[in-house]
């Protein structure tokens, strides 16, 4: 494993459990400690972590987000589970918006051969998949490009959705939080979502179970503004009742049952 793939899984396991240390680091990638402690330094530089004695905590504040390049690896088999459950909910002929991020990604290749579809996206990389698809139309809203998401934003990307109105949209989220809501990153981001939101018939969230119990930066919706949520693994104590309270249809991925659409929160 080269030194950048070792320095990701390092960062990797310290936003897991909140600290590594140098020994067992060393251990794990049967290296030395010395190269342990300047693969450490190298994120301390770039203000990922902060060094302590004998090993490293997390630097992370609340609107750090990880490079799209280290999130593609990660939770990959939840979120393709994820992307196939939440393309059932979709019907031919629907029109659909698809929020930017990994999970949206594995959403919107689910879609590549699906019929009379209309999906409108901020998103670079979905666009991307759909681009050549013959039987969906694809609108690409336009904006100004965050080069590392591949996302749209801005004026351009907010005023798309402005005179639109969808079916469904699929939300993508950084955190999932009982009081917070679902919250994000980059504020840039979160007022596209807020369109997207308001322009949608039923909004439908899709985020692994990594999400739940912390909070980003900036709240994108409350629960109460989400319909459906479509997840990897069941949401327990507070953040279950939570969705409950707020009459939100959980769907965990993988599993082959869904509630009929009668049972959905109606908006």
């Amino acid at each position: 494993m080269n030194g950048e793939n070792r320095s990701a899984e390092i960062l990797k396991e310290i936003e897991a459990r909140g600290s590594v240390s140098v020994v067992d680091m060393a251990k794990r990638f049967t290296v030395s400690e010395m190269t342990i402690r300047r693969d450490l330094a190298d994120l301390e530089k770039e203000g990922l972590i902060r060094r302590v004695h004998g090993g490293a905590v997390s630097a992370r504040g609340r609107s750090y987000e990880l490079s799209l390049l280290v999130r593609s690896s990660e939770n990959i088999e939840a979120k393709q589970r994820i992307g196939k459950c939440a393309a059932s909910l979709v019907a031919d002929g629907d029109s659909i918006a698809i929020d930017s991020g990994t999970t949206a990604l594995e959403v919107a290749r689910c879609l590549a051969k699906r019929r009379n579809l209309t999906v409108v996206t901020p998103s670079l990389l979905v666009a991307n998949v759909l681009a050549n698809c013959s039987d969906i139309r694809l609108v690409l809203t336009g904006g100004i490009v965050r080069p590392e998401e591949g996302s749209l934003v801005g004026d351009l990307a907010q005023r798309a959705f402005q005179g639109l109105y969808v079916d469904r949209l699929f939300l993508t989220a950084a955190a999932v939080d009982v009081e917070a809501g679902f919250t994000e990153y980059n504020w840039d981001d979160v007022l596209v979502k807020r369109v997207m939101i308001r322009s949608a018939t039923e909004v439908i969230a899709i985020a692994d179970a990594s999400k739940f119990n912390h909070v980003a930066f900036a709240q994108t919706a409350p629960l109460s503004a989400i319909h459906q949520f479509v997840t990897d693994r069941a949401p327990t104590g507070a953040l279950a009742e939570a969705f409950a309270r707020n009459k939100v249809v959980v769907h965990i991925a993988g599993e082959e049952d869904i509630p009929d659409t009668e049972d959905e929160k109606q908006g």
